[in-house]
């Protein structure tokens, strides 16, 4: 039981890595050399940025839907498939409409605040009026411009995968059949020193049908990118399997010198590879892009490790730090973008470097978010719907003695 416990202590900590990581990645696109449709461009750019966004995105969302799986397989049969479905539908569902309404706007008018910035004015009120007139476009412009399809993606694959459990348990020979052999796979891919491989290369296929090199951002359209489906399935499903064999999931995150080196060399692999990407008519092109996906699956399959593993060495003891901060990164995650980018279009003129403008734009928006996350959310319905049950404030915390009251900050 101490073991089990010190596991999900850290897999909430990887997670809460994941989505903190994300509010970075977001608020380093301001500072790219080159521009990329972001919402605003900084006047201090740098070449580091780019190789932090390719590596970064990589595998976040990826390593956020494998902890998914994990603990949705945990749920499911812990409570039952109805209450599972209950709690996904409050988690997921009600964050992903009501968060749409609540934050798109402020979104749509720090993307029109951007552009004007860009020309040199900026108007917020006439902005702000085109952000929530754009709520009528309710169908069409769902996921547009909105860091919310993580939530729509979660909600389609966890339904994938439930239907597919329950077409496979209709014949209780087959799901009996389907069980041991996924569980040998799974058993040899923690296992094997070739495990990585063994996961890198179906991979491949789902990237090879990318937009972009890598894995694309499917924020445009409701209909869903089948590539990018894939890719969040496969994590999810790994996920759902760990469970089923939990002890597993510390073997494919166990450190080693091998990981490490091939997390290096994919990633330099990576960098290296990623200048081809537009240069279409190269004589090797096809070869080339089949090195850089082979090449980003190895890294995103190694980070993903890596970053369990080391969760796993730093955070197996219980820590209510870290247990705060995994409650609230969800929180974080759902409201960091809108914060983000007014925050870069802020500074996006200041004759400051680049990396004290993205410290202070991550400091400020984590920090902002804490604040309002420990006085509205965290011991109210809302922070009942996000985490599961309401729970008491750490940073504002009431003690009555009497009729004194005090605020610990």
């Amino acid at each position: 039981m101490t073991t089990q416990s010190h596991r999900l202590d850290y897999l909430d900590a990887a997670r809460a890595l994941a989505l903190l990581l994300g509010i970075v990645f977001h608020a380093s696109l301001s500072f790219m050399p080159i521009f990329i449709g972001w919402a605003v461009m900084d006047v201090s750019t740098s070449k580091l940025v780019p190789y932090f966004v390719l590596i970064s995105h990589s595998f976040r969302m990826e390593l956020f839907f494998l902890i998914a799986g994990f603990f949705s397989h945990m749920t499911f049969h812990r409570a039952g498939w109805r209450t599972f479905v209950k709690s996904r539908a409050v988690k997921i569902a009600v964050p992903l409409v009501v968060g749409w309404f609540l934050l798109r706007p402020l979104l749509v008018s720090g993307w029109i605040m951007g552009a004007q910035s860009m020309r040199g004015d900026a108007d917020i009120t006439g902005a702000l009026q085109q952000g929530f007139a754009g709520l009528r476009n309710f169908t069409q412009e769902f996921l547009t411009g909105t860091h919310l399809w993580f939530l729509y993606y979660l909600l389609l694959v966890t339904t994938i995968v439930l239907l597919l459990r329950t077409l496979i348990s209709l014949n209780t020979e087959l799901k009996a059949r389907l069980g041991r052999l996924a569980d040998k796979f799974v058993k040899k891919l923690c296992n094997s020193p070739l495990g990585l491989y063994m996961l890198a290369l179906p991979l491949v296929a789902g990237l090879w049908y990318m937009q972009h090199w890598g894995v694309d951002t499917p924020d445009k359209s409701l209909i869903p990118s089948w590539p990018v489906t894939v890719i969040y399935t496969v994590f999810f499903a790994l996920g759902w399997l760990l469970h089923r064999q939990s002890a597993l999931i510390t073997a494919f995150a166990r450190l080693s010198i091998s990981k490490v080196l091939l997390c290096i060399a994919a990633s330099v692999s990576c960098v290296q590879l990623s200048a081809y990407e537009m240069q279409t008519s190269h004589g090797y092109y096809l070869l080339i892009k089949t090195a850089y996906l082979l090449s980003y699956a190895l890294m995103m399959c190694s980070l993903i490790a890596l970053t369990l593993g080391l969760c796993h060495k730093l955070f197996h003891r219980a820590s209510p730090v870290v247990r705060y901060l995994a409650d609230a990164s969800y929180w974080l995650y759902l409201i960091h973008l809108p914060l983000v980018i007014w925050l870069q279009i802020a500074f996006a003129e200041l004759p400051f470097h680049w990396s004290l403008k993205l410290l202070a734009v991550c400091g400020i928006t984590i920090g902002l978010s804490l604040l309002i996350y420990d006085l509205f959310i965290r011991s109210t319905f809302i922070g009942a719907v996000l985490n599961g049950k309401r729970k008491s404030r750490k940073l504002f915390s009431r003690r009555h003695s009497g009729t004194t009251k005090t605020i610990i900050i």
